[in-house]
């Protein structure tokens, strides 16, 4: 791949490297409200996991919390009680039935229960199935983990959280040698592993497992640490990207497209397939339209053949091409990637000219928002969920303060850091509270997302630390990646680079900053301010790739500095009222009608009529490397 072209900060350095295949490769908010509606963080999805819990008779030893055994209970109810409501988690154990004397060794090896399905959350219940374990037994972590990986779902990403005190007592089967199978046998399950108050040869033995499945190793040395970290390596066991939205069908033209009012849905779209939804704009009104596919991890494609491409076009009355044309490419697509293409359209914006077919694409009326998923890689579904965004902006009649061009200054933080948890999805992101210093760590492969709160007036600037994990080879080898986009998922700027085991930090120059958002940046000089004209959710995204070759690639710790400066200036004064939220946030649902129920509300965006607007940023997700930019009705991005 040629460099990389940072497409709207300069601050960002330009890329080449060797590693080039292996790299991994969009909401606007009224002054007060949230920029992204609750409705649109309600459904998403984690991956089912299954946490093990070690009950071998060692854990009796003592703890300042009582015993092992009370201080893993104290850490499950933690982690009980801070899931995601919508998480699936499940509970299984191994040592409770028999003692752990030579004599019960045989019926001890066996001795793993299935005590709650990995199925729904139901806190009561699974803080109540820890609170009854017993540590007794021997220590069949190997059996533990195949059967956890038959009782978790057939199909789709799944995880395993296990906590241990000790290595393995009950071999065969090796438990290293039962995580290679589980990975072998194609299943899409990651393995964490806690080592608690372990010595050498448990911690080895664990650290294996964890990395035979691309999972993590995490020290607990008593139950204080267990506490902190059962939580903290359980979320990360449950971030994956999920698709969510209210269903909708697209069809394959613009005469039959359903209608959608300003929200986030949810669809399907498949490969080489065009589809076409439908969007009523009022005159003068700024439209956004989003995409965004989600790629299941596919293992050993090649660098030629990991390449998809989704498509934007927008069509006027009677289905005029209005020339506006987007195109985003990611290049590592086996990774698990996600990939956006948006739109802010200003069609509406524009006065008519008396022009019968340029009239078709300017002014208040019915547009069509077509997606094609044009080049497809090797290895995927037919079909893929495909997320929506949706979202209409009135105009301004006052825009407030001039528009800005002036970065962001970065001021680096002092201290240890907080530990925060990275979300698999724009809409899971983690908060980050404002200036200073994050810290979580990430496996191979994991793109993660956080999120900061601008208002006007307000900028933020950052930089990413990737820490050294003591790796080296090519199987420590991986592509690193930090991106920063806007409240409508449209990236602002990105930086990467290589990771060999040792630390390294992105970006690798300047940090990463926007201006001070200003509304009236959308007219600015620079094109690099425009797309940091609203307020709401920013999103820094962090990525560790894949690793060239398979191996015991340790996790990576990032250390993540942000600096938000700025007082909060007045906002602009929209000429229509936002009775249900600029972001539809206080509306009950998005709205779908059929083309022959919506002529009415086609007439009415046409003369600016509507008495309440609406403006709703859903999902977007990781846009990956951006090869080139081409500034004006044609803007052809790639991602690797």
């Amino acid at each position: 791949m040629a460099n990389t072209l940072t497409r709207t900060m300069p601050r960002f350095t330009k890329f080449t490297a060797v590693l080039a295949t292996a790299l991994i490769g969009a909401a606007l908010a009224a002054p007060g409200v949230s920029a992204q509606p609750d409705r649109a963080e309600q459904p998403p999805q984690y991956a089912p996991t299954m946490l093990i819990l070690d009950a071998s008779g060692s854990m009796q030893r003592p703890d300042p919390a009582g015993t092992m055994m009370d201080a893993a209970k104290t850490a499950v109810r933690s982690f009980v009680e801070a899931a995601p409501a919508e998480s699936k988690v499940g509970l299984m154990t191994y040592g409770t039935s028999t003692g752990n004397t030579e004599a019960e060794k045989i019926t001890g090896c066996r001795d793993v229960r299935l005590l709650r399905p990995a199925d729904a959350l139901d806190k009561a219940a699974l803080t109540t199935a820890a609170d009854g374990i017993q540590a007794r037994g021997w220590t069949p972590m190997g059996t533990a983990l195949r059967q956890a990986a038959d009782a978790l779902p057939g199909a789709g990403p799944r995880s395993v959280v296990l906590v241990s005190d000790g290595d393995d007592t009950c071999a065969p089967p090796d438990p290293c040698e039962v995580a290679r199978e589980v990975k072998q046998r194609g299943i899409d399950l990651v393995m964490h592993a806690i080592g608690f108050a372990v010595d050498a040869k448990a911690r080895a033995q664990l650290t294996c497992m964890a990395q035979a499945t691309g999972g993590t190793y995490t020290d607990a040395a008593d139950g204080r640490a267990l506490e902190r970290v059962l939580p903290r390596v359980s979320a990360a066991a449950l971030r994956n990207y999920r698709a969510a939205g209210t269903p909708i069908t697209g069809t394959g033209s613009h005469e039959t497209a359903p209608v959608a009012s300003p929200g986030q849905y949810l669809d399907t779209i498949g490969q080489k397939e065009t589809r076409y939804w439908a969007v009523d704009v009022p005159a003068g009104a700024t439209a956004y339209f989003s995409g965004t596919v989600s790629f299941p991890r596919v293992p050993d494609v090649g660098p030629t053949d990991d390449l998809n491409t989704l498509q934007l076009r927008v069509y006027g009355a009677d289905g005029q091409d209005c020339h506006v044309f987007e195109s985003e490419l990611t290049t590592k697509s086996s990774d698990g990637e996600a990939l956006t293409v948006a739109k802010a359209f200003d069609g509406a914006t524009k006065e008519r000219t008396g022009s019968a077919s340029g009239d078709k694409c300017r002014g208040g009326g019915r547009y069509s928002f077509a997606l094609t998923w044009d080049k497809v890689s090797s290895g995927v579904p037919e079909r893929l969920p495909i997320e929506l965004l949706v979202g209409i902006e009135p105009p301004a009649a006052d825009p407030g303060k001039a528009p800005t061009t002036t970065l962001t200054a970065f001021s680096e933080p002092t201290g240890s850091g907080t530990p925060v948890t990275g979300g698999g999805s724009f809409n899971v992101a983690a908060p980050l509270a404002g200036s200073g210093r994050y810290t979580d760590t990430l496996r191979q492969g994991e793109f993660v997302f956080y999120r900061v709160r601008l208002d006007w007036g307000q900028g933020l600037a950052y930089r990413v630390h990737f820490g050294g994990n003591g790796g080296r080879g090519l199987d420590n080898l991986s592509n690193v990646r930090t991106g920063l986009y806007s409240p409508i998922r449209e990236e602002i700027g990105f930086d990467s680079g290589a990771y060999t085991g040792t630390g390294t930090v992105l970006p690798s120059k300047d940090a990463a900053a926007t201006v001070p958002i200003r509304y009236a940046n959308r007219t600015a000089d620079d094109i690099k301010a425009r797309r940091q004209s609203v307020p709401g959710w920013y999103y820094i995204a962090v990525k560790v790739g894949s690793t060239f070759e398979e191996g015991n690639a340790a996790p990576v710790p990032i250390q993540l500095d942000l600096t938000v400066t700025g007082a909060q200036e007045p906002g602009p004064t929209y000429s229509s009222g936002v009775a249900d939220g600029v972001f539809g946030e206080k509306a009950s649902a998005p709205r779908v009608t059929h083309q022959t129920d919506a002529v009415a509300a086609a007439d009415d965006a046409e003369t600016g009529s509507r008495g309440q607007w609406l403006l709703v940023a859903g999902l977007g997700a990781a846009a990956v490397v951006v090869v080139g930019t081409i500034v004006g009705l044609l803007v052809l991005r790639r991602r690797g």
